[in-house]
């Protein structure tokens, strides 16, 4: 679906998180600001306690003064790193896993690694469906959402769910 993240009737949702969660940029920062300090100093203590968070994990941090129960960082790989579908689908994978620990039915994710981490949309977009539909086929969560907000993203994972 197009539309703004941070609106989403859902209890969690995935943010597109580098593995120091120093989230200044891109979806994270547009997270980080309209969730207010909390949400970046309770990052920072994980990163203290565990060191940083390697490709394909997946953390839950509060939602600070947004309406969610929780933000689940998801640390997707960058270009050029190689294996990025995978990857991609791994960090995905654990975010919706963190949602079901969580015992939350419903999730809702960007484009993670298509903007700053520079990730081909086409890879991108074969990552989400292939993650987005195993999660639910392992039950537990009920609604998952992929929210877009720009057009050559949206494309892309049309065309990968046509025939």
């Amino acid at each position: 679906m197009r539309g703004n993240l941070l609106e989403e009737p859902v209890e969690a949702i995935v943010n597109a998180a580098n593995g120091h969660l120093a989230h200044g940029g891109g979806v994270a920062g547009i997270i980080s600001r309209a969730a207010g300090p909390e949400l970046q100093a309770e990052s920072d203590r994980l990163v203290a306690e565990r060191g940083p968070f390697a490709t394909g994990a997946a953390v839950v941090t509060g939602a600070g003064k947004l309406p969610f129960k929780g933000v689940i960082h998801a640390v997707g790989p960058r270009y050029g790193e190689g294996d990025e579908e995978a990857k991609l689908v791994e960090a995905l994978t654990q975010a919706f896993a963190r949602a079901r620990e969580g015992g939350w039915l419903g999730v809702s994710f960007p484009a993670v690694s298509a903007g700053i981490f520079a990730v081909p949309l086409e890879i991108c977009a074969r990552a989400y469906l292939k993650a987005a539909r195993t999660a639910l086929g392992k039950g537990g969560l009920r609604n998952v959402r992929l929210c877009l907000r720009d057009q050559p993203v949206i494309d892309a994972v049309l065309k990968e769910l046509k025939p």
